[in-house]
């Protein structure tokens, strides 16, 4: 018995060799999870420095993020369009001739609205004036009236009427021994008239009016054949 023990190996050794074997077998596992977990850190870590480097790739799809703090930003500021200084020198003096046209123009206007104003009421008056002429003709044709006491003050007002249009710029036209012209007479007959020429006026049967150069009433005239 003793014999055959002392010639086997020991039993030391043949439990020690399959328990190297384990141990190698977890060795080698322990190493190969320990440089997995080495290589996964490594990945992290770079992922991790890619995305903090390149904010563009970090987020596919989003419109990158200017740094606030680069070096290309800082002390740029917007540029503003500076606007020319209006010309306050020449406005005045546009200004200020629109506003002498507009003075001028309303002179005119004004200037233009009364003198129609004034024809209008001379063209209602003539009728009156060229009655009134008839009448003191007819008294002073009278016998009884030979000496004209009333129709000397009669024709005095006469004038005053005349005098008051004379002085709103009408004037009266009685053009006996001019020519006769066809712009502001009107001729309503013919007669000979010895020692005057042929289309002389003759004789003025209802004088004319005129207001500046403008003819209120053409004169109504003979004329010499």
């Amino acid at each position: 018995m003793t014999g055959a023990h002392e010639g086997d190996p020991p039993a030391e050794a043949e439990v020690g060799l399959p328990h190297d074997g384990a141990g190698a077998g977890a060795g080698a596992a322990a190493g190969a999870g320990a440089a997995a977990g080495a290589g996964a850190a490594d990945d992290g870590s770079a992922a991790s420095s890619a995305s903090a480097g390149d904010p563009a790739e970090a987020v596919p799809g989003s419109e990158p993020v200017p740094d606030p703090g680069s070096p290309a930003d800082v002390g740029l500021a917007p540029e503003v369009a500076v606007e020319a200084e209006p010309d306050y020198k020449d406005q005045w003096l546009r200004t200020a001739a629109d506003l002498e046209n507009v003075r001028r123009r309303a002179r005119r206007d004004v200037a233009a609205a009364e003198g129609r104003g004034i024809a209008r009421l001379a063209r209602e008056l003539l009728p009156s004036l060229d009655n009134l002429d008839r009448a003191l003709a007819a008294a002073e044709g009278q016998p009884e009236n030979a000496d004209h006491h009333l129709t000397d003050g009669i024709r005095l007002v006469q004038s005053e009427l005349l005098a008051a249009l004379g002085r709103v710029g009408i004037s009266q036209d009685a053009p006996a021994g001019e020519p006769f012209d066809p712009h502001v007479h009107e001729a309503i007959a013919q007669a000979p008239a010895p020692g005057l020429a042929s289309g002389a006026i003759v004789e003025v049967v209802q004088p004319g009016y005129r207001i500046g150069d403008d003819v209120l009433r053409a004169a109504k005239v003979v004329v010499a054949a």
